[in-house]
């Protein structure tokens, strides 16, 4: 016949099955308190770094962008250079230099500031200044030929001829100063310099003196 289990024995296997199915709760729920933790900083690591590269698409974006800008702005530059000082001088434009870093854009600024300065037309230099008096001497003697053409003309065929070119031919004559900045102002146009006030005087100048002593001899 079978023993009947003592209760203390039977009360002592039912305690240690609570305790241990209150360990294995205890531990599944660390467990899974670990693995919940374990995945949402997994998933704060993937979203960082989903936002990393996100952000890192959008810097080469950006920098292709104003690579292409710098590669504009160089090239505009450089076919403004090779206008102005010839393409032997220049050559082709330089390519990028290496190991260079830092915001192109003052750099382009400052290149595009010094050729605008350079740009600029001066006044022409004193040792043009004969150039100048003989373009008003030549202004002159010109308007004089042709005023002198005119009175000619009026005497030839007389009528209202004869009285209204020897009018004309005066005002033609007077002009001939006037005449000599044309020629002047070529001449600072080919030095790319301002035609300013000192070289306005001398052609005037000349031109007055030429067109008085013309006026004065054929008295």
């Amino acid at each position: 016949m079978n023993q009947p289990v003592p209760s203390d024995t039977y009360a002592t296997h039912v305690r240690r099955l609570a305790e241990l199915t209150g360990r294995v709760a205890a531990q599944r729920a660390e467990a899974q308190a670990w693995h919940d933790q374990q995945r949402a900083a997994a998933e704060r690591a993937v979203a960082q770094a989903t936002a990393q590269l996100h952000d890192a698409e959008q810097e080469v974006v950006d920098a292709r962008s104003m690579l292409e800008r710098v590669d504009a702005e160089v090239g505009h530059l450089w076919a403004e250079l090779r206008s102005r000082l010839g393409t032997r001088r220049t050559g082709d434009p330089p390519g990028p230099a290496r190991d260079v870093t830092g915001d192109p854009v003052p750099l382009l600024r400052g290149v595009r500031e010094l050729l605008d300065r350079t740009g600029q037309r001066g006044e022409l230099p004193g040792s043009v200044n004969p150039l100048l008096a003989l373009c008003g001497v030549a202004g002159a003697v010109v308007a004089y030929a042709l005023g002198a053409a005119a009175r000619a003309v009026g005497q030839r065929y007389g009528g209202d001829l004869a009285v209204g070119m020897p009018v004309l031919a005066l005002v033609v004559t007077l002009l001939g100063p006037v005449a000599g900045l044309a020629p002047a102002k070529r001449l600072a146009d080919r030095r790319h310099a301002l035609l300013g006030p000192r070289p306005l005087a001398i052609v005037l100048a000349a031109g007055v003196l030429t067109t008085v002593l013309l006026l004065v001899s054929a008295r």
